[in-house]
């Protein structure tokens, strides 16, 4: 008729009191953090889970007889003359921290212990044998056992962080339902009329009875009058409405209609002038002045919207002063406008001078009040000025591109006006471009013929300047009306300078994933060591160290060191990665302009050499290409059926080395010179008559073999003009 109470300190102390009044205490050895704890009155004991994610059973007459707490600053003669050392009567290693712990019995003289960890769900016998328990693919937060429906087994309600209530007979889900909240607590009560209510409680004290059960149904659905059915009435509406599906998914025809009734537009205007004053921050650029441009982003509404938020994206290394926005609800025929600016960030060249806006917003409709999320989007180019400046040209230079074209030589000063010093005038045939990482860029323009000529000390930095005298040019003759103009490319395609990059890519992947590995080692190496040293600290005897307090603190400063070692290498890798960036676009630029390939076969070709936007260890750039080279050379580029056959590995990896790769790219632009085309088309007999032409002979093995491993050489493909015109003499 006595009330006794357990109380756990955040020490690890147990306290009993009888009543009013304090009985004992004592504390649980090797103890970090408390955990949950219950008590079995079958078996007269404590259960709780400790910070070693074990649960552990202690009999109460063990704690009443073990030394006490308040003893525990006495000398060791005195503890050990106090009473008995507290000893666990069963331990279960269960590998992961418990939430809560329940002890039932709803069957005479059989009792169960219930843990909910952190991902799996367990049954105990009193001993602590596992009866059963049940691997959860969700994140739980609490649970209560109920009731024994059928001998033997009995039900459990889990609630999780998904809003769901899951009811479990043992290890079996017999229904699942959905909450307005995350439970936090979870009881089965009767009140008065009403049995089987469940009682959810949430964080923030939201307090809800609800119960299990479905309406009846009462609409019994008509009788179907049996008739026989016609087959060419069916054939007939099956292609009309084939026919309307197709006309209403064609792309032409949609995108005008849906521009028309868009609810949500946002346009971005960048400032045509640099900022006077540059509102770059943090920038990791060496330069003396790191100039910023104002994008103004204007943001308007047709319709009522609801929790709109902006999102500006630029490509690393640019950056821009804030990337997110979040506006109030937007009224109908209402605006939104934010200023933001854009600077280079990254000691490193961009490849891409252009950036996103995008808007997401919900629209609430009668059948959905909480709203349909819709996106917005636009496009933005950033000026050239935002990452060079003009410069003296230089005559020398390791790289040197030419772009022929079909129209008189255009004076720059007509179209780098930001570049180009008015006080030339027209004289001015040659413009310097300075980076500002350092690099330098000179361009040409030929006073008798109509070339222009790129040059450059690295390769990577052509791409930008080329890139951007193709558009100026395009731009300019767009502008008098003519629409024939066209750039060519007839040079060499600079394969061994772009194998060089890849090289240094795949280098610095290598020397990451040594880095990792070390780093384990190291980690091991030092959770080891302390786990000797803690065994020593906590020995009532002291032992002499043996130098390990020396050899902990050594292992800490090689895993700093390999640590800033990673993040160095890491720095590296980025960079590495967007000059093979650039590079690969100027690539894929020189083989269009080479090839004349249509807009189709250049989205083929950037979504062979560029399919990642980011770079990681798991799925790098080497062999996601590797893969995509491979399928184009056994599908629109095969010579044979007999490669047509040959199947492709389906798990990406690491790859040893790149020299795989150096040869399909090789080969890859040897199959385009002999006149093959990029086709995603699936008739094999198509893309054959496509790729092999009359007058085409096919690329031994042995010759490309020769053209690879030649070092030093830069490869040269001729066109499928040139080609036919040797065979025919």
């Amino acid at each position: 008729g006595r009330d006794l109470i357990c109380i756990q300190s955040m020490d690890g102390m147990l306290m009993l009191f009888e009543q009013e009044s304090y009985a004992f205490g004592r504390f649980l050895p090797g103890f970090l953090l408390p955990g949950p704890l219950t008590y079995s009155s079958r078996t007269d004991s404590f259960i709780t889970v400790s910070s070693c994610q074990q649960v552990e059973s202690y009999k109460y007459q063990v704690l009443e007889f073990a030394t006490d707490a308040d003893e525990r600053q006495e000398t060791e003669q005195q503890k050990l003359s106090s009473g008995k050392r507290l000893a666990v009567d069963w331990v279960l290693n269960i590998g992961e921290q418990a939430l809560d712990i329940r002890v039932v019995s709803f069957n005479q003289g059989v009792s169960s212990v219930f843990v909910l960890g952190e991902r799996n769900f367990y049954c105990l016998k009193d001993n602590g044998q596992i009866r059963f328990m049940k691997k959860l693919d969700y994140s739980p937060s609490c649970f209560i056992p109920y009731c024994s429906v059928q001998e033997g087994t009995i039900n459990t309600l889990i609630g999780n962080h998904n809003k769901m209530l899951n009811v479990y007979q043992d290890v079996t889900l017999k229904w699942a339902t959905q909450l307005p909240h995350v439970p936090v607590s979870v009881k089965v009560a009767n009140f008065q009329d009403l049995k089987g209510v469940i009682v959810t409680l949430t964080d923030d004290g939201h307090l809800q009875c609800s119960y299990l059960g479905t309406d009846p149904s009462l609409f019994q659905a008509p009788k179907v009058d049996a008739r026989e059915i016609n087959y060419e009435e069916m054939n007939a509406e099956m292609k009309e409405l084939q026919k309307i599906i197709r006309e209403a998914t064609k792309t032409q025809d949609i995108l005008p209609e849906s521009e028309k009734q868009r609810d949500v537009t946002v346009t971005a205007e960048v400032s045509p002038d640099l900022d006077a004053e540059s509102q770059a921050i943090e920038s990791e650029v060496k330069a003396e002045a790191v100039p910023s441009v104002t994008v103004k982003i204007t943001v308007q509404s047709r319709v009522a919207a609801q929790k709109p938020s902006l999102a500006v994206c630029v490509q690393a290394p640019l950056a821009v002063t804030c990337d997110q926005f979040v506006f109030d609800d937007l009224e109908p025929d209402s605006s939104e406008t934010v200023v933001v600016s854009v600077f280079l960030k990254g000691n490193c060249t961009p490849s891409e001078l252009e950036g996103n806006c995008m808007v997401s917003y919900t629209i609430p409709t009668e059948l959905n009040p909480e709203g349909i999320p819709r996106v917005a989007q636009c496009n933005f180019s950033l000026p050239l000025r935002l990452v060079c400046f003009p410069s003296q040209p230089s005559k020398a230079a390791n790289h040197k591109l030419t772009i022929d074209t079909n129209k008189p030589p255009v004076t720059f000063l007509s179209i780098f006006p930001d570049f180009v010093d008015p006080s030339e005038g027209d004289q001015a045939n040659a413009v310097g471009f300075q980076f500002l990482t350092g690099s330098k860029t000179t361009l040409l323009a030929s006073k008798t013929s109509q070339r222009y000529r790129i040059q450059s000390n690295q390769l990577e930095d052509l791409w930008l300047i080329t890139k951007e005298l193709t558009r100026r040019l395009e731009e300019h003759f767009k502008k008098q009306n003519c629409k024939d103009f066209a750039c060519t490319f007839s040079g060499s395609i600079p394969l061994q300078e772009y194998f060089e990059l890849i090289d240094r890519h795949f280098e610095l992947r290598l020397n990451a994933e040594k880095f990792r590995e070390l780093l384990s080692e190291r980690a091991v190496q030092f959770r080891a060591i302390e786990r000797r040293l803690l065994t020593r600290f906590k020995d009532k005897t002291p032992a002499p160290l043996q130098h390990l307090d020396t050899l902990l603190e050594g292992t800490f400063r090689e895993v700093i060191a390999l640590a800033d070692a990673a993040e160095e290498n890491q720095t590296n890798m980025f960079q590495a990665f967007t000059k093979l960036t650039s590079a690969t676009h100027l690539v894929i630029m020189l083989i269009s302009l080479w090839q004349k390939l249509s807009t189709d076969q250049v989205a083929i070709l950037e979504a062979t050499f560029l399919p990642l936007a980011e770079d990681t260890q798991e799925l790098g750039w080497e062999e996601t290409v590797d893969a995509a080279v491979s399928y184009l050379l056994r599908t629109c580029l095969s010579k044979s059926s007999k490669e047509q056959a040959l199947t492709l590995s389906s798990q990406l990896c690491m790859p040893k080395d790149t020299s795989r790769l150096k040869k399909n790219i090789t080969l890859f632009c040897d199959r385009l010179a002999k006149g093959g085309r990029l086709s995603l088309g699936t008739d094999l007999g198509t893309q054959q008559a496509a790729v092999m032409p009359g007058g085409c002979a096919t690329i031994p093995e042995s010759d490309l073999e020769e053209r690879t491993v030649i070092p030093g050489s830069t490869a040269m493909f001729s066109s499928h003009r040139q080609i036919t015109k040797q065979k025919s003499k």
